[in-house]
């Protein structure tokens, strides 16, 4: 990006402040979920065979809506207002990402946040016509490789980072470890608890039942998995932070 001695110049930006999509004119972009780090496009308008294949992102989203319709600790969360992707692993290793929450939104649910003497705004995604709070995305195939149990308290974790005004912003706890509180240790043990809450009795385990095979039976079963990518979010010079910087500019041109 072109800039100044001051910084990124606003009135020189090169990317779109929004990017749209709609299941009509312009979908989410589709990939196969492919090991290894290999991807082969899968286009919107391809017929799936009869049994498949899986579509990642519509499975998660329905254990999605349960989840945080069902624990009481998950009901600020608005699923409408949370885009679910996947990002293809670089490797088939165990270890790394798991998943990720990216937040639209800067602390408090503001929509813009000074850096020097710029205003930055985060890319604004809108889905259908709805805008986007939150990007909920899963490293694939890695995510599916990891013991059932695990893959639910992943779930529950991301969840939990959403703000409880859930304003685009992240969750934030007391103290110098404001994402993860004092203990991460503590963190995962209390998702723990809430993920054998939710679990016990549940009246309907084929939401979450598609989690208990690795991602190879997955595959096998469903003839392939699918999910949408998207990019990640890019952080754009909207304006200068005062009337003088914005003068002091306007009078270099």
């Amino acid at each position: 990006m072109i800039g100044t001695r001051n910084g990124p110049s606003p009135a020189r930006r090169t990317l779109p402040l929004e990017l749209r999509w709609d299941r009509h004119r312009e979908p989410l972009p589709v990939r196969w979920v492919i090991p290894k780090g290999r991807r082969s496009r899968v286009a919107p308008s391809a017929t799936p065979p009869a049994a498949g294949p899986l579509d990642f992102c519509d499975r998660m989203r329905q254990l999605c809506e349960d989840v945080t319709d069902r624990c009481e600790a998950l009901r600020h969360v608005r699923m409408p207002a949370v885009l679910l992707s996947f990002t293809p692993c670089r490797n088939r290793s165990l270890f790394g990402l798991q998943a990720r929450v990216t937040p639209l939104r800067f602390r408090d649910g503001r929509l813009t946040r000074r850096h020097g003497p710029v205003e930055y705004q985060v890319q604004r995604f809108v889905v259908d016509g709805t805008e986007m709070l939150y990007i909920l995305t899963f490293c694939l195939p890695r995510f599916l490789d990891q013991p059932f149990e695990e893959k639910l308290v992943t779930v529950f974790h991301e969840l939990y980072h959403m703000s409880p005004a859930f304003d685009g912003d992240l969750r934030r706890h007391p103290g110098r470890y404001a994402v993860h509180s004092h203990s991460k240790a503590c963190y995962d043990a209390r998702m723990s608890e809430l993920v054998m809450e939710y679990v016990a009795d549940h009246p309907e385990p084929e939401l979450f039942d598609f989690l208990r095979p690795g991602y190879q039976d997955l595959w096998d079963r469903h003839g392939g998995i699918t999910g949408a990518v998207v990019p990640r979010p890019k952080l754009l010079p909207v304006g200068w932070a005062t009337p003088r910087l914005a003068a002091r500019e306007r009078g270099r041109g």
